[in-house]
Parts: C-alpha cells; structure tokens; sequence
C-alpha cells in the first residue's frame, strides 16, 4: 500500500521523519510484510481452500428430466467424502462437497455455477452433469481459472486441452461407446441390421460418430432423435421398425431407455437393446419400467462401462459398504458406483496435488498421468489427452444381473479393435494417498 504523506528526503544513514512517524511506518511495513507472507501461502491464496478443509461445487439435476437416476450421484461422491473425512481426509484436509440443482437446464446451470464460483468460492468444479448444461458454463470456469475436473457426459467437447486447459472429462467419450457397441454388434451377428435412437444433441451426434467408425457410413439403416422435452418416441420406434432394425443402439439418457423399451412392447416389437452408459444402469431401469414387466423387458440387454460395477467386486463391495453406512441406505446401483468413484478420482487428484494444494497443481497431478482411478481400463489423462478413458467394457443382463461378458473395446484414432481388461486393485481401502 503506497504512504501519499509526504516527508522529508531522507540523508544516506539517518533518518529524518519524527520518531512517531518513524515508528507508524515501522508499524506499516510489518503489517505489510505480514499480510505478504499470509498471502504467500497457496491455501490463504487459493480460493476454497484453507488448513482444514478444501470446497469443491457441482451443478446436478436433482430435478427435471435427467433427475431420475442421475440425481443419485452426488449423493454418492457426498457419501464417499464423508467417509475419507471420517478416516483422516486427504492430507489433513476434509472435503465439503456443496451441490446445486440445475434442472438440466442450461440457463439455471450458468446462474448455480456463478454462485458456487462467487458466492461460496470452491476450489473446483467436480463432475457438473450433462453435455447441453455443462457446455454452458465452460468458457466461465476456463475465464475464471477454476478446475472444471471430471465432467459427467461422454462429450468430446471436454477433451479440448489447448482450448480449456483445466476441463477433464470422466465418462469414457460417446464416440468410444458407440464403437464399441456397434463393434460387439458386428461381432455377435454380422448381418444384423443395426439402428440409433440419439438425444438430439452432442450426445446422439458423438454417439452415431462411433458407431459409423466400427460399421462405416452405411452401417446404420436409420438413424432417429429425441428430445428431452417431449416424452413420446413413438414415431422415432416406429421408423425403426419399419427400416427392419434387429439391434438398436441407444445414445439415451436412462428415463428415454425405459421409454424406448416400454414404448416397443407396446408395439409389439423386441429388438436387440445395446445402450450407451449413460442410460444402461439396470436398476434404475427396472425402477422405471416396473418390476412385474422390467426384468422380463430387460433380458439380454446390452450396455457399455468402464467403471468396476461387477458384484463383488472390492470396489463394488467397498461402495457398497459405504453407501449402507453414509448415504442413509439409498438404493444401490451403477449410479451410485459412479458418483462415489468420481469422489475417489477427485480424492487422488487432491493427494497428488501436494500438501498445500493450488488450482495449478491440481490440473497438474490430473495431468501426471500419475492418477489410476478404479476403472477396468487405465486412465489416459495427460497433458494432450483430458480425456478419462479410451475404451469399455461390454455387460449384458442374464437373470436379473448385469455383468461385464469379458468383451471389452478401445479406440485409437480411428480404429476400434479388442483389449484386454486392466481392473485397478482396491488398495488402502479405498482412500488416496500421495
């Protein structure tokens, strides 16, 4: 801070201000040289963050069309904090997770995420929900330097390092999904005529993108799209039974999957159902279509992921454990072993992000490539990739369980072909260290 009294020019050793002015300025420059060395410190500097705690925010559709099933999430990554704030933290610091809902509406999006940057100050953005809402915010979080980490859509448009340096997807990306999917189709029936049912967005766009990668341009017989704010798909099945479909790709969000299904049985019409992550969870399906005609409908149903979700599992068996003891004894499903391991990716960014943790050095540890998550493929994230993972597994419904069948696809550039399975060991118990 600049003294605008004026003094006396002072003689090379002496001073010439009185003693009470000398004393005043003494004053003022320890007050200064205090405050500087306050300020110094990465966690008064940092926003969020303090020697206690650390505040990371999310936008969610706790409400609206996408709230049934994915607003189970954030519960989940809540519950999963709780349970490392009760074990230690990480690095001494417990983690507040302050969600907001979003109606998945792109417009109360822009207005929450102001908020938890402004008002509350979080340290991040962790896993904001949705390509059209998330993509709203974007060059928000990217002006304002906040870690957009671990966005919840399978949108290509997070991978963009030059363009967002600190926005990471976590979803593996639709086009991935939509290859793999269309590639097991080929591999189970070759001459299968295959369709897609897309949301009218990035999602369906992406989605088809990948699809057409594993059968070509001409791989796809029709290609339907929905709305969200139109819940009736009945013209988009029935052009897909009249172009003859007998595998049907779904880029649906979980509420339109039970609807596609539910709307061709009404029809009378059961084709092959391969769906994309994002709409595939099998309970929250049964949940929408009704246990008496849900498992029944649901049979041999085909869907992508990446995360552990196998029963029995560690992983499976540890977020299980968890949710019984954190998060009040709600249902458990995929959406839950998603929410809590986006909370364990997010953990091992902050342990890796060292001691006093910066918005710098946590788009840093991300970047590493020192993060392993819990997935059944490695991560890729990397200083040119902000992508989470580049391929998944197959899993299909048999007696009311839903199970990876050891097929699993990656892709690279613009090749799908096979891999091996790589499933993350539980260690620690699950909770992240440095």
């Amino acid at each position: 801070m600049r003294n605008h009294t004026p003094v006396p020019t002072p003689q090379p050793g002496r001073s010439t201000a009185p003693p009470a002015v000398r004393a005043t300025a003494a004053a003022s420059a320890a007050v200064v040289a205090l405050t500087l060395a306050a300020c110094s410190t990465p966690a008064a500097a940092t926003p969020g963050i303090d020697d206690d705690s650390v505040k990371v925010g999310s936008h969610q559709p706790l409400t609206g069309p996408a709230a049934a099933g994915f607003s189970s999430i954030s519960a989940a990554t809540k519950a999963y904090f709780a349970y490392v704030n009760d074990n230690g933290g990480i690095n001494g610091r417990t983690i507040d997770y302050v969600v907001k809902d979003d109606g998945y509406n792109p417009a109360t999006t822009q207005s929450v995420v102001r908020e938890l940057v402004q008002e509350d100050k979080v340290f991040a953005i962790l896993n904001g929900l949705g390509t059209p809402t998330h993509s709203s915010v974007l060059d928000y979080l990217d002006q304002n330097g906040v870690p957009d980490l671990f966005v919840a859509s399978g949108s290509t448009t997070w991978n963009q390092p030059d363009e967002y340096p600190g926005t990471f997807g976590f979803n593996a990306d639709y086009v991935v999904e939509g290859a793999a999917l269309a590639q097991y189709a080929r591999d189970e029936d070759p001459d299968a005529v295959v369709c897609v049912l897309g949301q009218d967005d990035d999602f369906g766009e992406t989605f088809l993108e990948g699809v057409e990668l594993a059968l070509g341009a001409d791989g796809v017989a029709s290609y339907q799209t929905y709305t969200t704010s139109s819940e009736d798909v009945t013209a988009q099945l029935g052009a897909m039974k009249e172009a003859g479909c007998e595998v049907n790709l779904l880029a649906t969000i979980n509420g339109f999957t039970a609807m596609a299904l539910g709307t061709a049985a009404q029809m009378g019409w059961s084709p092959q159902w391969y769906a994309s992550s994002s709409g595939g969870d099998y309970p929250t399906l049964v949940g929408f279509l009704g246990e008496e005609v849900g498992p029944a409908l649901l049979e041999g149903f085909v869907s992508a992921n990446y995360l552990q979700n196998s029963p029995g599992s560690d992983w499976y068996e540890l977020f299980q454990q968890i949710n019984d003891e954190y998060n009040d004894g709600a249902p458990f499903d995929g959406n839950t072993v998603y929410g809590m391991s986006v909370g364990y990716l997010f953990a091992e960014a902050l342990a890796k992000a060292g001691d006093d943790p910066t918005r710098e050095s946590l788009t840093e540890a991300v970047e590493s490539g020192a993060l392993v998550g819990n997935g059944i493929l490695p991560l890729t994230f990397g200083a040119d990739d902000h992508a989470a993972y580049d391929g998944v597994g197959i899993a299909v419904v048999t007696g009311g369980v839903q199970d990876f069948v050891g097929a699993t696809y990656r892709v690279d550039g613009d090749a799908v072909a096979a891999a091996e399975p790589a499933p993350v060991p539980l260690e620690n118990e699950g909770i992240p260290t440095p």
